[in-house]
């Protein structure tokens, strides 16, 4: 028994599945949504059709039907297709666009569906259009030609107010009416163009002329009163430049008299100014003269004092001048001893490095060749430590070397005479000492030349040898020979 239950529950539980499902597809294939600008109606099931516009609905499948009907704003073209007569009997072709659209409340719902159910725009326009243009030619036959020109706003207002009436009970609202274009028959309307033309020129002239005799009036008032005002002007003017010439009078009169007071004051001012300058000018002068005596005697002092310092200095100087000299001297001196020194080390160096590089060419030669150069180099040192050390001597030695060459040079332009002839006994004499007198200019001229005194040094030299000599003698004990020798060396002094 208890299996039969479950089994029940079971289908049952499968048939309601099976009919939810059904439910559930019935109702998906139903759902409608309707755009903004179109009304979707539902009828069949209900009594009252379901109206949707810009929303979702259900719509029973089998027993409901869904129509459309256009709720968007549609455009007409009204035309006459013809001349209309006006008030004025003037036959007139008007085109005109007017926007409609269907009335969304219960009523106009109610009469649209009856009249535009499943309806596209064309067929909409399409059955307004003659009731348009009806009510269009019936307006123009109750306005003029003019005042159709003149407002067609106000035209297209009464068309759209007449027109409303009819379409009222289609459904329909007329948002707008506007005329796109006017036409008559006889183009009377450019002759009333032209008319109200000519009455603007005309006006225009008229008022143009009104306007000029204005400004020709205006202008001469304005002539008149500028010329009187000219002459106020002027008047006041010349009443002005009296006053100003006797006011000028009298400030000139005041003027002259405190010029001439002042003139006066001035004068005993600088009469008084004159004698405080005066007694100025007199003590600055005595001042100046006693300034100028202590000046001078500051001046005399100054100058005493400035030459006791320049004696003094110029003494300085000198002594320091001397000793400075005797310092370059010997510092000269020792600089080319030293300099043939390094001479000398350099040419032994040279020698040394020269038999180092011959080595190879034999011990004997070498040795013979370095015991040669060293040798030679022991002599230039020698002689440079000489010369440094008897540098008048060394100098007499060169001017004997070459005294010989001097004389042969003097005596060689004789070479070439070929004879002689001399006349007394002083001529030949004569011409050795005019030969002497030439090399003797010539140690002259090294003289002035080079500043090396020959005869001083061979003085000198002469003096210094038979100094020395003495002096050996006095050391040797012979007192006699070394007097002589000492008067012999003053007399060499002497003759210096």
């Amino acid at each position: 028994m208890a299996p039969n239950v479950g089994t029940l529950v079971c289908v049952i539980a499968v048939a309601l599945l099976i009919v939810g499902i059904f439910i559930a597809i019935i109702i998906a294939s139903g759902y409608v949504k309707a755009p903004p600008d179109t009304a979707y109606i539902i009828s069949g099931f209900k009594r009252e059709p379901k109206v949707l516009i810009g929303r979702a609905g259900i719509k029973l499948p089998f027993l409901e039907r869904k129509d459309m009907l256009l709720v968007k704003q549609m455009s007409i073209d009204i035309k006459t297709n013809g001349y209309i007569p006006t008030l004025d009997f003037i036959g007139v072709d008007i085109d005109a666009i007017a926007k409609v659209r269907i009335m969304t409340d219960e009523k106009g719902i109610k009469l649209a569906m009856k009249n535009f159910l499943n309806m596209n725009e064309k067929q909409i326009a399409e059955a307004l259009t003659d009731s348009l243009q009806g009510n269009m030619r019936e307006i123009i036959g109750t306005v003029s030609l003019k005042e159709l020109c003149n407002d067609r706003k106000k035209f297209g207002d009464e068309v759209q107010t007449k027109a409303q009436i009819d379409m009222n009970n289609l459904g329909i609202e007329i948002i707008s009416c506007n005329i796109q274009r006017i036409e008559d028959k006889n183009d009377l309307i450019n002759a009333l163009g032209q008319d109200n033309m000519s009455q603007i020129q005309k006006s225009a002239s008229i008022a143009r002329a009104q306007a000029e005799k204005d400004v020709a009036i205006e202008q001469a008032k304005a002539k008149q009163l500028a010329n009187e005002a000219n002459v106020n002007a002027e008047t006041d003017i010349a009443e002005r430049n009296n006053q100003l010439a006797i006011k000028q009078a009298e400030l000139n009169r005041e003027a002259d008299i405190k010029k001439a007071e002042a003139d006066a004051a001035y004068r005993i001012q600088e009469e008084e100014q004159r004698k405080s300058i005066e007694v100025a000018s007199a003590n600055a002068d005595i001042a100046k003269q006693e300034r100028e005596i202590e000046l001078k005697q500051k001046e005399a002092s100054v100058k005493e004092q400035e030459l006791s310092a320049s004696i003094r200095k110029k003494a300085d100087a000198d002594k320091y001048e001397a000793q400075q000299m005797a310092d370059v001297e010997l510092y000269r001196k020792k600089q080319e001893a030293e300099a043939m020194r390094a001479q000398a080390d350099a040419a032994k160096y040279a020698a040394e490095q020269e038999a180092e590089a011959i080595k190879v060419k034999g011990i004997a030669e070498a040795e013979a060749i370095r015991a040669k150069a060293i040798a030679e180099a022991e002599g230039i040192e020698k002689k440079a430590l000489a010369q440094a050390k008897m540098k008048e001597a060394s100098i007499l030695e060169m001017y004997f070397a070459v005294l010989p060459q001097i004389a042969e040079n003097v005596a060689k332009p004789l070479s070439s005479v070929d004879r002689i002839t001399m006349y007394g006994e002083g001529n030949s004499a004569k011409m050795v000492s005019d030969i002497v007198n030439s090399t003797t200019q010539i140690s002259e001229g090294l003289t002035q030349g080079l500043g090396i005194d020959i005869k001083t040094l061979l003085s000198g030299a002469l003096g210094g040898a038979a100094y020395s000599a003495a002096s050996n003698l006095k050391a040797n004990g012979n007192a006699e020979d070394a007097n002589a020798k000492t008067d012999d060396y003053k007399e060499v002094e002497t003759e210096e």
